[in-house]
């Protein structure tokens, strides 16, 4: 089995453990020794969602022999200031704040905007977005967005 097939099975195992506690996989990074597993669900991820799911990956990973060593197995929740993964994130959060890094004409720039949510036309989706400041709305290319991030509200 190659090393693709065993990380694309494994994930969909992480997948698949996640949906039985009632969330949805959103990320899956290791590095530096750390495999961090970040989960979500509509009403919130609880401590409780995390440590279920943190027993059962935890003996999943045991039986895959995942890993040549020591590791740290980390799962959480995506947090207050979440990161924004796909489209579905951009639908779901229409009317929040994020912090969105994107290239545009003038090159690589961040930008405090309030989500509208995603035109989906015959080309590439886009986000649309309307400016805090003047409240001017306008659409990136989904493509030319390298990260963004919720921007909390009190």
């Amino acid at each position: 089995m190659t090393a693709e097939m065993l990380e694309e099975k494994l994930r969909q195992e992480l997948e698949a453990a996640a949906a039985r506690s009632g969330c949805e996989l959103l990320d899956v990074n290791f590095g530096g020794g750390v495999l961090r597993v970040v989960l979500d669900r509509e009403e919130g991820v609880t401590l409780q969602d995390c440590e279920t799911v943190s027993r059962e990956l935890s003996a999943l990973l045991d039986v895959e022999d995942f890993g040549a060593g020591r590791y740290t197995l980390e799962v959480s929740s995506p947090g207050l200031d979440r990161p924004l993964f796909g489209l579905r994130d951009y639908e779901r959060f229409a009317g929040s704040l994020a912090r969105v890094t994107w290239r545009g004409e003038a090159g690589k720039r961040t930008d405090l905007l309030r989500l509208e949510g995603v035109a989906r036309g015959d080309e590439d989706p886009a986000i649309v977005v309307s400016d805090t400041e003047t409240s001017e709305r306008h659409e990136i290319a989904f493509a030319l967005i390298e990260a963004a991030r919720l921007e909390p509200e009190f």
